[in-house]
């Protein structure tokens, strides 16, 4: 008589699944995390001219985007070629430029209401006519701080 037995048949142990679920939930709360929000779709061509001098804006809460330029591809069948003005996700006339900024206003808090910043996204082809257009809407709604969004580079590439 011995002592030890033989295993019979070489079989593998079950792997445990019990910390499966904290894995799951591991990467779920990472990609809630890491994940950013798209803000709006952009509809218009947006090739920012180049500046050599930037600044980064603090605070994105304060800010509010108005877009410029011509329609992208799939809707110049729709709008044109001609520049257009992009609010949030639709197409605007310069006319409602005013009732934009009015309505984002009145979306934020109290004390975020008198410090916010219109950051106009304006594509380096748009013409300085549609631009001076936006800027008299925003000056009649009392909208004067202004911020021209551009990239890092040297301003000499939008000399064409």
């Amino acid at each position: 008589m011995s002592k030890f037995k033989k295993k019979k048949g070489g079989d593998l142990p079950a792997i445990s699944t019990a910390s499966l679920p904290d894995i799951v939930f591991m990467l779920l709360f990472f990609f809630m995390v890491a994940t950013v929000m798209r803000d709006s779709t952009l509809m218009v061509a947006n090739t920012l001219p180049a500046a050599d001098q930037v600044q980064k804006l603090d605070k994105k809460d304060r800010v509010m985007y108005i877009y410029a330029g011509k329609p992208s591809d799939r809707y110049q069948d729709k709008f044109g070629t001609q520049p257009k003005i992009q609010l949030n996700d639709k197409f605007a006339t310069v006319a409602d430029v005013g009732a934009f900024v009015l309505a984002e206003r009145a979306s934020k808090r109290q004390e975020l209401q008198n410090v916010l910043t219109t950051a106009l996204k304006v594509d380096g082809e748009t013409n300085m006519g549609l631009i001076t257009d936006i800027k008299q809407e925003l000056r009649k709604v009392n909208a004067l701080k202004i911020n021209y969004t551009t990239r890092n580079g040297d301003y000499s590439q939008n000399l064409k």
